[in-house]
């Protein structure tokens, strides 16, 4: 389920994205999973439904992929993945959130242009402007940079505290 405003506009919610970090942490600690995959797998027993990980090729610009099908889910990273971690939390996030998975019969190795830019960007539309699609990605997102955060699994160079302290001050 998507919040939205008063005028049926899909809105960003960090507690939404705190609440489910949250949940997923509980689940990890209960089952004694230690890692991203753990956690995958976690929360595929939580479901009873299977989340399978897979390595392929994918179009330019994108990174991971959740593929629903009719009795599993499939989570498929791209070759030499700068952060496999992050992309596997990013689509963890996508089945967290009941995001709507990628139709098998409409998988394809390319990328629209707004997924393309969006990518790049690494910063969804401003919330005046915020589409489903771009809400579910910055869900994703934000619940992976959550997630690694407080299982403390970001590179000791790359410090995410000004990009969340900003993204949050946008609300």
């Amino acid at each position: 389920m998507v919040a939205t405003d008063p005028t049926s506009r899909p809105v960003r919610s960090h507690r939404r994205v705190l609440a489910a970090v949250d949940a997923i942490l509980d689940l990890a600690a209960q089952t004694h999973a230690v890692t991203i995959e753990d956690i995958a797998q976690a929360l595929a027993s939580s479901r009873r439904r299977p989340i399978e990980i897979e390595i392929a090729d994918l179009g330019p610009g994108v990174w991971g992929q959740r593929r629903e099908f009719p009795d599993r889910d499939q989570i498929v990273l791209a070759r030499s993945l700068p952060s496999v971690d992050r992309t596997l939390a990013h689509e963890i996030g996508h089945i967290v959130f009941r995001h709507p998975g990628t139709a098998i019969a409409e998988t394809t190795l390319a990328a629209d242009d707004d997924l393309i830019a969006y990518m790049l960007s690494q910063r969804a539309a401003s919330s005046a402007a915020l589409t489903a699609e771009a809400l579910q990605e910055w869900e994703a997102e934000a619940f992976a940079v959550r997630l690694l955060q407080r299982l403390g699994h970001f590179e000791r160079d790359q410090n995410w505290r000004p990009l969340l302290c900003y993204d949050e001050a946008l609300g």
